[in-house]
């Protein structure tokens, strides 16, 4: 699937929140100032021609829907993330986060025996 822009992954945010929605459903959950219609109109349209939106008829016109989960969507950008700026390395991530104590030691013993109860 082709990348995502900054707004249009704020577009898809709102989209997996809402569910199946037109754009004027994500206008609404804008604060001041609010977008104009046509511009989330314009990029519903690159969504669906990107992969990440369909649509079908309702009344005069769409209902969006998202082609692909917010958690599949996540973790693609992880494992970008992860080729980016840690060599395609899980283990660097994973030591990164432990020297940044953002994991404990601990923590990480009681997943690794967790993932051995699950074998």
């Amino acid at each position: 699937m082709d990348k995502l822009t900054a707004k249009e992954e704020e577009v898809m945010e709102m989209i997996w929140q809402i569910g199946p929605c037109a754009p004027k459903d994500v206008v609404a959950e804008y604060k001041e100032p609010k977008p104009h219609i046509n511009t989330i109109a314009t990029m519903f349209q690159s969504l669906e021609r990107k992969g990440y939106l369909t649509h079908e008829p309702k009344g005069r016109g769409y209902i969006y829907s998202p082609a692909i989960e917010q958690k599949d969507y996540g973790q693609s950008k992880f494992s970008n993330f992860v080729h980016r700026y840690f060599d395609n390395s899980y283990m660097n991530v994973v030591s990164a986060l432990v020297q940044e104590e953002k994991i404990s030691r601990s923590e990480l013993m009681d997943f690794l025996e967790q993932m051995e109860k699950r074998k």
